[in-house]
């Protein structure tokens, strides 16, 4: 049986971030035992916008002048249809040092972290699945589906929307889930394809996101009833022509990669049972509309490193009654752009004459800036 300090099962952006944060300090924790049931890391871009709120809590791990140095910096937001601007927001006027959007791949922001937490002297175990949890007064005893067993004070899930962790602390998880499948492609594109700018499209025909990465590439998600499980390159284009600047101004040229995804939105009932605690996905999923999920995780993790050390039970209550709050309200806006993009087609004109009114009020733009920057949880 292996001892340890804090035992955090997953090697995600939560997790990495988690773990980096503990070592930072090597005051009251000088052991962080980080597993993953992958063998190897992510390779796909998943997740890619970082806000600006997530960049200022990075800067403790020394992780955040890396990310910049490897990402492309965006520093509007626009909804649209078509050509013509709904609403633009723009990140310049914010007071931080990081007033945009910074894509990213996950891949990317993964290798980072885990980069920086090997010069802090940690490592990730994999591939190690959990298959049990045995808590009692002193300690937690985690055992593993190779036999092995590691007893930890604390053990933190960031493990997941399906996490083991969660599921072994008896922590509801109440939600539902959307309709509607989700494409996800990586392309490159021909033509209309702004590199400095996340475009969020609101056409007659449904939702469409548009964000530039490094290298070229363009990100797209798009609601979908019957997207394929591997999206073509053709049915792709269909998206651009149909809900992008219109039939033929945005050529896909390659398809880099393309998945599909159903969209969940739940948050934990808690985010603490005794010496077992939740972070990230393992405590919160929604829409990825706004760009929020990983950013939501990373502050997790750098709140409850904050708990840790303090540990005591009072550190650890407030982490979970002040981080659960929030999630909520991330779900809450994540939700709403979700509905008005999925509204009934009838219904759609209607929805961006309003839009555009609204874009006329100074406060409405410069509360979503503060909203999606996640500048408004500090």
């Amino acid at each position: 049986m292996t001892d340890t300090d804090v035992l955090v099962v997953g090697a995600g952006p939560t997790g990495l971030t988690l773990a980096a944060s503990l070592l930072r300090r090597r005051t009251d924790f000088a052991d962080v035992t980080v597993v993953d049931r992958l063998a190897a890391g992510a390779n796909t871009s998943r997740a890619a916008a970082v806000n600006a709120r997530t960049l200022e809590v990075l800067e403790d791990i020394d992780v955040t002048r890396r990310m910049v140095k490897a990402g492309l910096i965006a520093p509007r937001f626009t909804m649209r249809q078509g050509a013509r601007t709904l609403i633009p927001i723009d990140f310049s006027g914010l007071p931080t040092k990081y007033p945009y959007t910074l894509m990213l791949s996950q891949a990317t922001t993964e290798a980072l972290l885990v980069e920086r937490l090997a010069e802090l002297g940690g490592e990730v175990l994999r591939p190690k699945t959990l298959t049990r949890l045995s808590q009692d007064r002193d300690g937690v005893t985690a055992t593993f589906d190779d036999g092995d067993t590691i007893r930890a004070r604390f053990v933190v899930a960031c493990d997941g929307a399906h996490s083991t962790v969660r599921e072994q602390a008896g922590i509801g998880f109440a939600g539902g889930d959307y309709a509607e499948s989700f494409t996800l492609a990586d392309v490159r594109l021909a033509g209309e394809a702004p590199t400095d700018e996340v475009i969020l499209f609101y056409a007659v025909n449904g939702l469409n996101v548009l964000a530039p990465l490094p290298g070229g590439i363009h990100r797209i998600v798009a609601p979908s009833a019957y997207a394929p499980e591997a999206p073509s390159a053709e049915f792709v284009q269909d998206i651009m022509d149909t809900r992008g600047f219109g039939p033929g101004r945005s050529i896909v040229t390659e398809l880099v990669w393309g998945s599909r995804f159903h969209i969940h939105h739940r948050v934990a009932d808690s985010y603490r049972s005794g010496r077992l605690l939740l972070a990230g996905d393992a405590a919160h999923v929604h829409s990825p509309a706004g760009g929020q999920g990983m950013n939501l995780g990373i502050q997790d993790a750098v709140s409850l490193a904050d708990a840790l050390h303090d540990g005591s039970d009072a550190a650890l209550d407030a982490y979970s009654a002040g981080r659960r709050p929030i999630a909520r309200e991330v779900l809450a806006t994540t939700g709403r752009l979700t509905r008005l993009a999925t509204l009934p087609r009838a219904v759609r004109p209607a929805r961006n004459g309003l839009m555009r009114v609204a874009a006329q009020i100074p406060a409405v733009r410069r509360q979503l800036a503060w909203r999606l920057s996640g500048l408004v949880y500090r």
